[in-house]
């Protein structure tokens, strides 16, 4: 079965080019207000900024296209992600989240909904289909999961949790509409971080949600309206134009990090690493069917929590930070936040630096640690 495959980066573009009259400027304008001029009754446009507003309006029309399904845009990945589950859960609901994703869904999950009267079921995205959904009324799967890389069949998973009577929310942050379809492969709702690589420059915070379900996007835009969880036109603005060059800085990533894994896994220094990419690792056969790229993050593990600082602050190259996705590499040692994994489990975030460049840095950080 053919690979699901986004639309032309192209075309994107020259979405609001092919609109413009004579005179219009060719770069998006920031729609900086909170006030609309209403005289008269109302009749229907733009009537307050908790609402309306042109600029993150045009954000999610782009996005729109790349998701090819309606999308609501978010002021953090985090928020798209409250938004789904708040737009399909009531009270009494029983959920199913992956164990080993992102952590601050589970605690979203285990903090608020559970206290609402939501039941809250964890299982590893390796096994996620494992004892199959019946009695699920949502299922949020994450793939590859954050930070272990693992996957889960995504047209498996949505024709068993569809079977069941249940919603399939999908967290696409670490693959975009470039490198994975979730909606082509039957998920009911897309959410991901566009802090991450869309935005790609480190410094605007944005996530957006996408469905062709309509009384799911109903619910969510309500509850941003409501909630007044809403985005900042210059935030959205600067996310506009990291999706400008997502799909030049997407494509170098992915390259770069095809080439750095299989050198990483031939280092002696790395204990193990994970990526979809190496026809080794157990996900290969998997990511090979569902995902259009395999990504740009890694994950290696070294010998202790000091080998991996000690790699991560001795590289000139690599960022130590918190969050992925930016044109500058980074990495982190996720046991600081708590993820099941060992000590010294490093998540590589790999960035737009010439390739040979960022790999003599690399192998020189490796090469320094004490054996």
């Amino acid at each position: 079965m053919d690979t699901p495959t986004a639309p032309k980066a192209g075309a994107m573009l020259h979405l609001r080019g092919n609109t413009l009259s004579e005179g219009d400027p060719v770069a998006l304008p920031l729609t900086q207000s909170s006030m609309y001029h209403l005289p008269g009754d109302w009749s229907g446009g733009p009537s307050y900024g908790r609402a309306d507003n042109a600029t993150w309006e045009h954000l999610e029309h782009v996005l729109a296209y790349l998701e090819d399904a309606p999308v609501l845009a978010y002021p953090s990945g985090m928020a798209a992600i409250s938004a789904s589950l708040f737009a399909c859960v009531k009270a009494g609901a029983r959920i199913l989240i992956p164990s080993d994703g992102y952590y601050v869904t589970r605690r979203l999950s285990e903090r608020f909904l559970a206290q609402l009267g939501v039941e809250v079921d964890q299982r590893p995205s390796a096994s996620f289909a494992e004892g199959g959904f019946a009695g699920y009324d949502v299922v949020f799967a994450e793939t590859p999961s954050n930070p272990g890389l693992d996957l889960c069949d995504l047209r498996a998973v949505s024709q068993e949790v569809h079977a069941a009577g249940g919603i399939l929310i999908v967290d696409n942050t670490t693959m975009t509409p470039l490198g994975q379809r979730p909606l082509e492969l039957g998920a009911d709702v897309v959410v991901a971080s566009d802090t991450k690589a869309p935005g790609g420059h480190s410094d605007v915070l944005m996530g957006h949600l996408a469905t062709r379900n309509p009384d799911i996007l109903q619910a969510a835009r309500e509850w941003r309206q409501f909630g007044g969880g809403i985005p900042g036109p210059q935030e959205a603005w600067l996310a506009h134009r990291g999706l400008e060059t997502l799909e030049l800085r997407f494509d170098r990533m992915c390259n770069t990090a095809e080439l750095l894994a299989e050198r990483l896994a031939a280092h002696p220094k790395v204990g193990s690493v994970r990526y979809p990419g190496l026809p080794q690792d157990p996900a290969h056969a998997l990511a090979k069917r569902q995902m259009a790229r395999f990504g740009f993050l890694i994950s290696l593990t070294l010998d202790s929590a000091e080998q991996a600082d000690a790699f991560i602050n001795g590289c000139p190259l690599l960022r130590a930070a918190t969050s992925f996705g930016g044109v500058h590499s980074s990495a982190e040692r996720r046991a600081r936040w708590g993820d099941d994994v060992a000590p010294g489990f490093v998540r590589l975030s790999v960035g737009t630096e010439p390739v040979e460049e960022l790999w003599s840095a690399i192998a020189a950080s490796l090469d320094a640690l004490d054996s």
